[in-house]
């Protein structure tokens, strides 16, 4: 018996059938690789049943309470099919594990021109939050592991470590304009490692965020002057060992007073936030990016709806 047509379907009637906007739509792809849709020789996105079985799917998990991160890995899990670089290919030795894995040996063997190519082959096949968060960290938390354990030389790390921040920084570039809120990403007083920072910009940039990113080794007096002439919405630093920030407690805490501060890393702790007044970042950077970015909607929409004569109220 011959298998029945593949109906596809157009953004708008997807939309249609759904409930769901087209914008709505496109950020979910964007974001979280749902759905998944294949384009036509004119360029139109088309989209498949599966597509539209997983985007219900996620819109249940949304009704029972989950965020539209958490809902969308749910989703993930339960529907494979999907091209996520988390849950496809990996035994094809076509997929985003073997392109990785091809990746991590251009990078061991000082290969630039083929760890590039499997950047690139990635980053054309899945959405750039995906490779970000499914791929590059698993393999930057790896890379360290064997750096430490000496299977690798400080020349590797360095190495791997440069390459991958060009290509952040080429991702990060206008990172700078629009009209959303403003992020000052910086690492504290001696602390180097800064491609995480990077991601979590590039993941509030894509959310619509405007990055202010100072990187390594900032001095705490330039942070503060920076938040003060800018006025950001939030102030981000970043820390692999608490021992970088002390001494300076107090003008965080000053910092925290003025602006949103939170810290990030492995040496940010529960402690050091409490003491300082910062919120304390756990999750990974695109994982941190959407809670950050969930939670100025809700602010947002509290200050929308708020009485008109709230805010002048006496205390």
């Amino acid at each position: 018996m011959a298998e029945a047509p593949v109906t596809l379907l157009r953004i708008g009637e997807l939309s249609r059938r759904l409930g769901i906007s087209e914008h709505v739509l496109r950020a979910w792809e964007r974001r979280y690789g749902i759905p998944a849709p294949v384009r036509s020789d004119g360029g139109y996105r088309l989209y498949t049943s599966a597509d539209e079985a997983r985007i219900r799917r996620m819109q249940t998990h949304i009704t029972d309470g989950l965020s539209a991160a958490q809902a969308a890995r749910a989703t993930l899990t339960e529907h494979p099919s999907t091209t996520s670089p988390a849950t496809s290919g990996g035994a094809s030795g076509t997929g985003p594990a073997a392109t990785v894995e091809a990746l991590a040996l251009a990078l061991d063997a000082f290969d630039e021109p083929t760890a590039q190519a499997a950047l690139d082959r990635l980053l054309s096949d899945y959405t750039v939050e995906s490779v970000l968060r499914d791929l590059l960290l698993p393999y930057l938390r790896r890379l360290g592991e064997r750096w430490e354990s000496g299977e690798i030389s400080v020349a590797h790390e360095h190495f791997a470590s440069n390459l991958l921040r060009g290509r952040l920084t080429n991702l990060a570039r206008g990172w700078g304009n629009g009209n959303g809120p403003t992020a000052v990403l910086a690492c504290a007083p001696g602390e180097q490692h800064d491609l995480p920072l990077l991601m979590l910009g590039i993941a509030l940039n894509r959310l619509g965020w405007r990055i202010v990113y100072l990187g390594g080794d900032t001095p705490i007096d330039v942070l503060g002057q920076v938040a003060e002439r800018g006025r950001p919405v939030l102030v981000v630093l970043a820390l692999t060992n608490p021992q970088r920030l002390r001494g300076h407690r107090e003008h965080l805490t000053q910092l925290a007073d003025t602006c949103s501060l939170a810290i990030a890393g492995a040496g940010a702790t529960s402690s050091l936030a409490r003491q300082t007044g910062a919120q304390l970042l756990t999750a990974d950077p695109v994982t941190a990016a959407e809670q950050i970015h969930h939670q100025r909607d809700q602010e947002s929409n509290a200050e929308h709806h708020a009485p008109a004569g709230l805010a002048r109220m006496p205390e």
